[in-house]
């Protein structure tokens, strides 16, 4: 039997709300926060600001490492930030690494149902706890860059110029998060109504339930006013029809109970 790596459960990731819905699945996890475009990242603030900083950042999990480590073994968050940003210095301030929450959320149907206090979302959300310390050497940074760059679009870091030229390596900074621990909390299916409303015809044949599927549909690509290449390149085609092909398919699969 087979038996999926899960994140330990600490007080502080564990589900309790809806506890039946959580996962700790390493796997389910790493695939939440690496098809969210932005992360939302928030780490303690300077000593004299009360307010808990919250920033968007771009984000994929790797591992230097283990470079050919799939999404369901242990590995790392990288951060693509500015050298002069306050969450990259005040890590560089932190012999210990600087702790840091990240937040990733998918979106795969509005549920409406007969009353307002049921109305619901279907949805992936996850978060990822741990220490971030800024990435020293420029092989390790070159690594983060590349999966930074195909998370954006698949394959687009081989399409570029690369490598990045001094000046573009010195003005990046890569935070490398080590995760201590994570959860997940999914929902799927259709209006949760009780049954005390369900049994009542003059709601039931008024008000219209159900889920309207969302899914995250990338646009016809275009050129921009220096672009010389005629012909769309077959792996940003390919990746906007896959990928639209597969929002839509996890929105229509959420719809049905689990």
């Amino acid at each position: 039997m087979v038996r999926n790596l899960e994140y330990p459960k600490k007080a502080q990731n564990t589900v309790k709300r809806y506890n039946s819905r959580g996962t700790y699945d390493l796997g389910a996890i790493h695939s939440i926060i690496n098809t969210t475009s932005v992360l939302h990242v928030s780490f303690p603030p300077a000593p004299d600001n009360p307010f808990p900083a919250i920033l968007p950042m771009i984000g994929v999990m790797g591992s230097f490492e283990y470079p050919s480590a799939s999404l369901d073994e242990p590995l790392d968050c990288y951060l693509h930030g500015y050298v002069s940003s306050r969450v990259m210095r005040l890590a560089r301030d932190s012999p210990n690494g600087l702790p840091v929450s990240v937040a990733a959320t998918k979106v795969d149907g509005l549920v409406l149902s007969l009353t307002p206090n049921s109305h619901s979302y279907n949805y992936r959300s996850a978060v990822l706890q741990g220490y971030g310390r800024v990435v020293d050497s420029d092989e390790e940074k070159i690594y983060a860059m590349q999966l930074i760059t195909n998370k954006v679009v698949a394959n687009r870091w081989e399409n570029t110029r690369v490598p990045p030229d001094n000046v573009e390596m010195t003005s990046t900074t890569i935070l490398r998060v080590k995760i201590e621990t994570g959860s997940g909390k999914i929902r799927q299916g259709g209006p949760h109504d009780e049954a005390k409303d369900e049994k009542r015809d003059e709601i039931t044949e008024k008000v219209w339930t159900g889920v309207i599927p969302v899914s995250e549909v990338f646009g016809e690509p275009i050129p921009s006013a220096t672009n010389r290449v005629k012909q769309l390149p077959a792996y940003i085609d390919s990746y906007v029809t896959e990928t639209n092909q597969s929002s839509r398919e996890l929105s229509l699969n959420a719809v049905n109970e689990p």
